[in-house]
């Protein structure tokens, strides 16, 4: 094999003006240099292609035949295609270097600074408006850095950032430099330039700022390290993919919501009360353990519970109550009042929480829809991913199985366009996702009915052992519901074998989600219609609040369960028994709608337990340990990977939509409609919560002119119903506008990509138009002043008919 040619230009330094840039002459003279060299290596690779390629018969010699039978072009074609701008030769580093040291010797020389506008930047390598030098030694390319070091020491420290920022060098020649030109010589000598002298000052707050700058990068990192998902995240995508990794991200989005709807519970509530703890009603039971899991006993007592919140002012002594313990405020003042920051901190959570969500929904839309085609990345991934940008083993090692992973997947994406099925298996495939979704309704019906007539038996049984086990005998019957009825879709997924296996987890997100909801609207109906009646002499929202937590609580420990047995236990029988090498894959639908399941138990019982979203992210947290110590154990990679572009999206849309919306429309039915109980709660005596609003209203009107703005404001944000509606439409204007924005972004890159394409099919119509009229005039007999023949079936023209 012939040896590459090393390029090497010679460039004589400028001796006269350093300010002036190289004249145009210069410039021609640099490219008329690369063009020689550029033809040269092209008639070496003409002579070696010769070699080993037959020429094509009736042609001449300087056309020859590449790869694949396509025309290599001649060498005047490849000098014209040398002189594109996109064929420029980039610089090397010793020429950077030394066309940066001759700047910087400019600048000295100046009398005056220059602005930071006159000072050209360059976005990429080229040839242009630069005298460049390119030094064929590492020894003249060292002593050229050292005198670039000595200059930048010499000059401001203004100049001299920006100066190595602007240098198109790596970030590590770059800290180099950086070092060397601040060492403390360089430093010294120049404050003594200037001052005489470093200060006793000067040095203690350099020092000073120095290690604050030390200690604040010491704290981001060590948050950034505490964060659970800070390596884990990569492990799973390069392992598992992008389907498995969407589950850890939306996993990962519920933490984030759930503290962002704690923060103002905590503030404005929680440690408003605890501040001010109200008398116990009687005596408080001792912690047995067993509150862990019911939720009750000691608990109740706390503020855990709306029975605990008190109906009075905690701002102010209050001397003679009135209207049911209710103080009255002094004239002017603006007290605390419990009853309303309870009921306005629940609705801003709320609403700062509807707000979000709309706004990453929409985000998410954008993101996946608008920039997430997969055509044509195939060739950047394979070509453009080789560079790591890492420099462990282990770091690499996940950057090289994450960029594996991403090729199977747009590969499986692109098989499963070309693999169309007949019209006999289309029809057999409808039938049997008819039969299996009638069999999914049917089993949904049931365990609502089931969890209804359970839900009646418990109601009708005696009150005196409602602190005991058997109040986890609802929370047991609706998690074993659950469990089965997603295995059973699972199993008619298997049956149905579904060509796409992200239709395939469509449809069982579809199932489960209209599972859940079914037996969340049954359990809705048995709290506020069923267990208000029963227990109207005793503190119902207690109780509410209590079953929910029980609800979390048995959840959780039927997903630590599955993941023992459902994976752990079948994983071993697998291996051991049946001596297969397959494991369990990850049941991304199912894991998923669990999530949105205990995210919906959360928000329904925000009212009557303001510590539930406390409780939800220990929960997560613990969660997100386990699923990723038993994905890393028990499962393995899908075995029909594919790219899971849209998921984030769809799971806020889940999110959003059936949950949220119905979390929403229970809990205003509990505030408008539904009687508070009489003998605890901060609503006690009051017909309906939402009560507390309309009677600090009217005492606000009656205590001064100071607050006059705030009833006015009351009526219009909150009892005007038109504001409401207004904000709805407002909602879903943004949402509709964003989805038309996305949709004209897609057709826009679209027509963009076809308009590359197109440029692209002129430049090769052009280049083998140019080729062929070289080749007609390099043919011998032909004269220069003759008109150019068409091009023939041999000049890649078409045929034609010779004329008698």
């Amino acid at each position: 094999m012939a040896e590459p040619l090393a390029l090497a230009l010679h460039v004589p330094e400028t001796t006269g003006d350093e300010d002036l840039e190289p004249s145009p002459y210069e410039e021609n003279e640099v490219h008329d240099s690369f063009h020689q060299l550029i033809q040269e290596q092209s008639l070496r690779v003409a002579e070696e292609g010769l070699e080993l390629r037959s020429l094509v018969p009736g042609r001449g010699d300087q056309t020859l035949w590449g790869h694949e039978g396509a025309p290599a072009h001649s060498t005047a074609t490849l000098r014209i295609l040398a002189s594109m701008p996109s064929r420029t030769i980039g610089r090397s580093r010793g020429a950077i270097i030394s066309q940066y040291y001759n700047r910087t010797v400019r600048l000295r020389r100046r009398s005056s600074r220059p602005l930071l506008g006159n000072v050209v930047r360059s976005a990429r390598p080229s040839l242009r408006l630069y005298d460049l030098e390119l030094d064929s030694t590492i020894l003249e390319e060292d002593e050229k850095r050292s005198l670039l070091v000595k200059e930048l020491q010499g000059l401001s420290a203004a100049q001299r950032d920006h100066m190595v920022r602007n240098m198109p060098l790596s970030l590590g020649e770059k800290r180099w430099l950086r070092e060397k030109s601040w060492s403390p010589k360089g430093k010294r000598r120049g404050h003594q330039g200037r001052h005489g002298a470093f200060s006793c000052c000067s040095r203690l707050r350099y020092t000073c700022m120095l290690a604050l700058h030390s200690l604040g990068l010491a704290l981001l990192s060590g948050l950034y390290a505490a964060r659970p998902w800070r390596y884990a995240l990569k492990q799973i995508g390069g392992q598992f993919g992008s389907s498995v990794l969407s589950y850890f991200l939306f996993l990962k989005t519920l933490l984030a919501f759930n503290a962002l709807m704690l923060l103002p519970l905590l503030a404005f509530l929680v440690g408003v009360q605890a501040a001010f703890p109200p008398d116990p009603a009687g005596p408080v039971p001792t912690f047995s353990g067993l509150e862990l899991l019911t939720g009750g006993g000691r608990f109740t007592h706390t503020v855990m519970y709306y029975g605990y919140y008190s109906n009075t002012t905690l701002s102010q002594s209050c001397a003679t109550p009135q209207e049911g313990g209710q103080c009255s405020p002094r004239l002017g003042s603006l007290p605390y009042n419990m009853p309303l920051a309870y009921l306005f901190t629940v609705g801003a959570t709320f609403f700062i929480t509807c707000i979000i969500l709309v706004y990453s929904m929409s985000h998410s839309f954008g993101e996946s829809y608008r920039v997430g085609s997969t055509k044509g990345i195939h060739a950047l991934t394979v070509f453009c991913s080789w560079d790591y940008k890492v420099t462990q083993k282990r770091a690499s090692r996940v950057q090289q199985d994450s960029i594996c992973t991403q090729l199977k997947e747009l590969l499986a994406e692109w098989q499963l366009r070309k693999r169309p099925r007949s019209v006999c298996g289309q029809l057999r495939q409808v039938v049997i996702l008819g039969l299996g979704w009638l069999l999914c309704l049917g089993s949904t019906m049931g365990c609502a009915v089931a969890v209804l007539t359970f839900s009646e038996v418990v109601i009708q049984r005696p009150a005196s052992g409602s602190q005991g086990v058997e109040m986890l005998a609802l929370p047991l019957v609706v998690s074993v519901l659950n469990l089965g009825a997603s295995y059973l879709f699972r199993g008619l997924a298997t049956l149905e074998r579904h060509d796409s296996p992200v239709l395939e987890v469509y449809m069982a997100i579809g199932r489960n989600l209209i599972l859940k909801m079914a037996v969340l609207g049954v359990l809705c109906y048995h709290w506020l219609g069923r267990r208000v009646v029963a227990l109207q002499d005793q503190c119902w929202e207690d109780f509410v609040g209590q079953e929910l937590y029980r609800f979390m609580v048995v959840d959780f420990l039927f997903m630590f369960l599955d993941s023992l047995f459902g994976e752990l236990v079948w994983r071993l029988i697998s291996e051991k028994k049946l001596k297969r090498g397959h494991k369990p894959e990850f049941d991304i639908a199912r894991n998923v709608l669990d999530l949105i399941y205990g995210q919906t138990l959360t928000w329904l019982g925000v009212l009557f337990s303001p510590l539930l979203p406390a409780v939800q992210i220990l929960r997560l947290l613990l969660l997100f340990h386990l699923k990723k110590a038993s994905l890393m154990a028990n499962c393995q990679a899908p075995r029909r990977p594919w790219l899971a572009s849209h998921m984030s999206t769809v799971f806020l849309t889940l999110l959003c939509f059936p949950s949220f919306l119905g979390t929403a429309v229970f809990l205003c039915y509990a505030v408008w409609q539904v009687r508070p109980s009489s003998t605890c709660g901060p609503f006690r005596t009051l017909n309906t919560m939402y009560e507390a609003g309309t009677i600090w209203v009217r005492r606000l009107e009656h205590a001064g002119s100071g607050a006059s703005w705030l009833p006015w404001l009351h009526h219009l944000l909150v009892e005007n119903t038109l504001f409401l509606f207004l904000a709805s439409a407002l909602l879903l204007a943004v949402i509709y506008f964003n989805i038309q924005v996305v949709k004209g972004q897609r057709k826009v890159i679209g027509l963009l990509k076809e308009q590359i394409r197109n440029e692209g099919e002129d430049k090769i119509f052009l280049i083998n138009k140019l080729h062929s009229v070289y080749e007609g005039r390099s043919r011998p007999g032909r004269t220069q002043e003759g008109p150019e023949p068409p091009a023939g079936p041999e000049d890649g023209g078409p045929e034609r008919n010779p004329v008698p």
